[in-house]
C-alpha cells in the first residue's frame, strides 16, 4: 500500500464471462474499479442537474446557484469563443466539463481516479476530436482543408505552415488526452509520496531516540499534504475547464473557418 502506483491499478470487483465479438476478438465484460467511479461520477452529475432543475427558484439556494453558476460559466465560455453557433455545441461541451469535473473530484474522496487512466482521458480526446472532424466537413465539406492553408502566411511559406498545422491538428487528441491523465497522476503521486512520508517518519519518531528527528519532517510531509490537497481540488476543476476551453477552441476552428481564413 505503500507503493504510490498502487492507487492506479484496475481492480476487477465482479467477474464476469468474456464474450466474443465479431471484428473485436474477445472483450471482458468484469466490472472493475475503474466502471464504478465512472458510474458514480455519471450518477453524481444526474442527480445533481435534477436537483438543481427540479427544485429551481426565482431566489436560488446553494445548491442550484452551484448549477447556475456551472450552466453560466460554459455558456458564456461557448458562446465567447465559437461566436453566435455556440449555443448549439453548448450540450457537448457541458456534458464533457461536468462529467471530468465529477471524476476527478470523486478521485479525491475515492480510492479510485478514472481519469488518472489514459484509456479514459484518450477516449474523451477521440471522441471530441471525431466530433471535431464531423462538425468541420459537414459544415465546410472539402473546404475543411483551408485549415491547413494558412493565407495570411506568404505563399512561398503555406506549405510549410500547413504542413505544421496539419501535424499539430493530428496532435490534438494526443495533448488532449496526455495533459488530464498526466495532472491527475502526477498529483495523486505526489500526495502518496508525501503521506507515505508521514507514516514513516511518525513511525521512526514514536521509537523515541534519535528517531526523534523524525518529527519536523513529519511535520513538514503533512503540511505538504494539507496544501497539496487543496491544490488538487482546483487542479480537479481547473482540467476540467481546461478540456472544456480547447474543445470550444477546436470547434471554433471549423465552425468558424471562413472568418478564421
Amino acid at each position: 500500500m505503500a507503493d504510490p502506483i498502487h492507487q492506479f491499478q484496475i481492480v476487477k470487483v465482479v467477474d464476469l464471462p468474456d464474450v466474443i465479438l465479431p471484428l473485436v476478438g474477445k472483450v471482458d465484460l468484469a466490472i472493475t474499479n475503474s466502471h464504478i467511479a465512472m458510474t458514480i461520477a455519471f450518477a453524481a452529475v444526474v442527480l445533481f442537474l435534477t436537483l438543481v432543475t427540479s427544485n429551481a427558484k426565482v431566489v436560488p439556494g446553494r445548491l442550484q446557484t452551484v448549477g447556475e453558476g456551472l450552466f453560466g460559466l460554459i455558456d458564456n465560455l461557448t458562446d465567447s469563443i465559437i461566436g453566435h453557433d455556440g449555443r448549439k455545441y453548448f450540450p457537448y461541451v457541458f456534458t464533457v466539463f461536468t462529467l471530468i469535473l465529477a471524476m476527478n473530484l470523486l478521485g479525491m474522496a475515492l480510492t479510485f481516479t478514472a481519469t488518472s487512466q489514459l484509456a479514459i482521458t484518450a477516449t474523451f480526446a477521440v471522441v471530441t476530436f471525431g466530433l471535431v472532424l464531423v462538425i468541420g466537413f459537414a459544415k465546410n465539406g472539402l473546404g475543411f482543408f483551408k485549415l491547413f492553408w494558412p493565407t495570411g502566411a506568404p505563399l512561398v511559406m503555406r506549405p510549410v505552415v500547413g504542413l505544421i498545422e496539419f501535424f499539430s491538428f493530428m496532435l490534438r487528441p494526443v495533448t488532449l488526452a496526455l495533459r488530464l491523465f498526466g495532472n491527475m497522476l502526477g498529483g495523486h503521486v505526489a500526495l502518496k509520496v508525501f503521506a507515505g512520508f508521514v507514516v514513516t517518519l511518525g513511525a521512526m519518531a514514536a521509537g523515541g531516540g534519535f528517531g526523534l528527528l523524525g518529527i519536523p519532517g513529519a511535520a513538514l510531509s503533512m503540511t505538504m499534504v494539507v496544501g497539496l490537497t487543496a491544490l488538487e481540488f482546483l487542479v480537479a476543476f481547473l482540467q476540467a475547464f481546461v478540456f472544456a476551453v480547447l474543445t470550444c477552441i477546436y470547434l471554433n476552428d471549423v465552425v468558424n473557418l471562413d472568418h478564421a481564413h
